[in-house]
């Protein structure tokens, strides 16, 4: 059972910020992580709110020599963070024991990138199933694909997203906020087509799956991101690719990837995948860096000059 602080914090989140049940989930195993680590640590119930600066500095030592990644660490010094200043807000301690700690350093990972050609095979091969799982199979990779959708956005798609007439989905993402995300024919044209045959899946889900655009009979009333993971594996095995290179979060790094390579502006990118802050979508740049010099050397107003003086360099050479 998690302290009473704990409850309070999570439930803020939820209805101050409008925080997903995954990020709940995630703060209450750090914070559970760590109030256990105190208890075991003193052999007693001491409350969160008398934890000093140097229990959560050795905390992070502690964690650090059993190995966790620096992503881990600075997810947890996070949920950490933003817990004791919560508590410092509502006046249940007088200082914040986390101000100070330096934030683990990391690399952050390049996204595993899936090239066009590996994208638009799966996209064949899905193509080609008609029974009612593939034809919702190949929606829902055309939509992802399309949309750059986050795998729990598109699994949890109300029905209301889409619009017959309406070459866009209405997406409510992190926090609660909304964005219009366009599609591609295909993308429309696959949906409609699933959509002739979605009350199949109606017959085995209760009421409440109706409102879903994939209902399923999961316990939640649609598809759920580790099932709809599992069918994209089983479909990269039928198009002869690398599984483990697949997966709802690969598809949209190609979604973003693919659109940089062609040209697309990083901040309409950025709206489209819904990032906050453009310096989570300026990785991409990094996977594309040799693809944007190309650009600029093409395209940048001085560059033909330059190309001009070096040629004319080269002739006085000759």
């Amino acid at each position: 059972m998690l302290p009473h602080e704990v409850d309070a914090f999570l439930e803020m989140l939820v209805a101050e910020r409008g925080a997903t049940h995954n990020t709940i989930n995630s703060y209450r195993q750090d914070l559970r992580h760590f109030s256990t680590y105190l208890k075991d640590l003193t052999s007693s119930e001491e409350p969160l709110t008398k934890t000093t600066h140097q229990q959560i500095n050795d905390y992070f030592v502690h964690l650090s020599k059993l190995g966790f990644e620096a992503t881990t660490l600075s997810r947890k010094l996070s949920a950490l963070r933003q817990f004791y200043q919560f508590l410092l807000s509502e006046g249940w301690i007088s200082s914040n024991p986390t101000v100070g700690l330096d934030s683990p350093r990391h690399q952050r990972a390049l996204p595993k990138i899936l090239s066009e050609e590996e994208v638009t095979r799966m996209l064949d091969i899905a193509r080609t199933q008609t029974d009612a799982e593939g034809c919702r199979l190949y929606a829902m990779l055309e939509t992802l694909y399309a949309s750059g959708l986050r795998v729990s956005e598109l699994v949890s798609l109300p029905l209301t997203a889409f619009h017959l007439q309406k070459p866009y989905l209405l997406i409510k993402g992190k926090g609660g906020k909304e964005r219009i995300v366009p599609l591609s024919e295909c993308a429309i044209n696959s949906l409609r087509a699933y959509l002739v045959i979605r009350p199949t899946f109606l017959k085995r889900a209760d009421r409440q799956a109706q409102k879903w655009l994939f209902p399923s009979h999961s316990k939640e009333g649609h598809l759920t991101r580790q099932r709809f993971g599992q069918l994209l594996k089983e479909l990269a095995k039928v198009a002869h690719l690398d599984p483990s290179k697949i997966s709802p979060h690969t598809i949209r790094h190609a979604f973003a990837t693919h659109l940089l390579r062609h040209g697309a502006d990083l901040l309409a990118i950025q709206k489209l995948l819904g990032h906050a802050d453009l310096s989570t979508t300026q990785i991409y740049t990094h996977v594309v860096k040799d693809h944007l010099n190309s650009l600029v050397n093409n395209h940048h107003p001085l560059a033909s000059l330059n190309n001009k003086g070096a040629i004319q360099k080269t002739r006085k050479h000759s």
